[in-house]
C-alpha cells in the first residue's frame, strides 16, 4: 500500500496506436475510481521511447503491444534499463494483443513471465487488440494474411476500467 496522492506512471510501447490508447485509458481511468478518487491517485502517461524515469512515481504500469508472441523491444529494454527502481515500487505489467474470439492468439507473450520476476511485478494483465490491416507495413500484412488473424478492434473498454479499478484498489488499500 502507497500513501494518499499516489502518482502513477503509465509507460506503454505500442506500434500502431491500439496499445497507446489502452494505456491513456488506464491513465484516464485510474484517479476516476473510487479508490483513486478516495486517495488522490494521479496518473502520467509516457511513451516508452521517451525513457521516462519511473523514479519520482509511487507506482508504475508497464505495457506493451505484443508481436509475434513477444513485447515489443524498447519495453523489454525499458524493464532492463530501469529494474532497480521499478523494484522499489509496485508494477503491475499489461499486454495487448489477441483479437478475435476466441483469443489469437491465445498465449501470453513469452517474454512477460520473465519480466515480471525481473522486476517483481504485482500482476499482468492481457488486454485484446486491434488489428487494421491498412496500419501495417506490407510485411506485417502478409503475415496477418498468411496466420488468417482476424481483422478489426476487439479491445474491451470495460475490462479496461475493470482493471484500473483493481490496480487502484490494490495500489491504496482502499476498495474499488
Amino acid at each position: 500500500m502507497t500513501a494518499a496522492g499516489s502518482r502513477v506512471l503509465v509507460v506503454v510501447a505500442s506500434r500502431h496506436g491500439a496499445t497507446q490508447e489502452i494505456a491513456a485509458a488506464l491513465a484516464r481511468d485510474l484517479p476516476e475510481t473510487p479508490a483513486g478518487k478516495a486517495a488522490g491517485v494521479t496518473a502520467v502517461l509516457a511513451p516508452v521511447e521517451s525513457r521516462p524515469d519511473p523514479a519520482p512515481f509511487d507506482a508504475v504500469l508497464l505495457g506493451s503491444a505484443v508481436y509475434a508472441g513477444r513485447w515489443l523491444e524498447p519495453a523489454r529494454e525499458y524493464a532492463a534499463a530501469h529494474t532497480a527502481a521499478l523494484r522499489e515500487r509496485p508494477v503491475w505489467l499489461f499486454s495487448s494483443g489477441p483479437i478475435g474470439s476466441p483469443p489469437f492468439p491465445p498465449d501470453e507473450a513469452h517474454d512477460v513471465a520473465p519480466t515480471s520476476a525481473l522486476l517483481g511485478a504485482r500482476g499482468h494483465q492481457v488486454f485484446p487488440g486491434r488489428l487494421d490491416l491498412s496500419l501495417l507495413s506490407f510485411g506485417e500484412r502478409a503475415m496477418a494474411t498468411a496466420m488468417r488473424a482476424p481483422v478489426g478492434d476487439s479491445r474491451d473498454w470495460d475490462l479496461v476500467r475493470r482493471w484500473a479499478e483493481e490496480v487502484a484498489a490494490d495500489l491504496t488499500g482502499r476498495p474499488g
